[in-house]
């Protein structure tokens, strides 16, 4: 017969045994200590160096797309409506662009192009 495991009443900073393990991450069998995938096939192996080539650029589009909404929020803050309208009118190519590529939701594109413009519409 197993014993129970200590209910959440334990006071902190006891040593529970079991609640101090990492539960995010990957987990001990999918990856070796330096990052390197664990393939059985070769397609499987092809697949994971594609991934890793689209992951880093899906990364930095989204870095493009971001710093084009912050630039919008920051002209948005600075009071000039002139100078919001026109890195509006940059931000959005940028913003389709991703969802062409399927890298960010039509709704979500949508959502910030919605939000940043009625920011726009409501400035003096």
């Amino acid at each position: 017969m197993s014993t129970p495991r200590p209910t959440a009443t334990i006071a902190p900073g006891v040593d529970n045994g079991w609640a101090d393990k990492q539960t995010t991450g990957p987990r001990k069998g999918d990856r070796f200590t330096d990052g390197s995938l664990v393939a059985n096939t070769k397609s499987a192996e092809k697949a994971a160096r594609q991934a890793e080539k689209h992951r880093t650029r899906n990364v930095a589009l989204r870095s493009r797309m971001r710093t084009a909404v912050r630039n919008v929020t920051a002209a948005i803050t600075g009071g000039n409506k002139e100078s919001a309208q026109a890195t509006y009118k940059e931000a959005v190519p940028v913003i389709d662009t991703l969802v062409n590529k399927q890298i960010i939701h039509r709704n979500k594109a949508a959502r910030h192009k919605s939000r940043l413009a009625a920011r726009i519409r409501a400035m003096q």
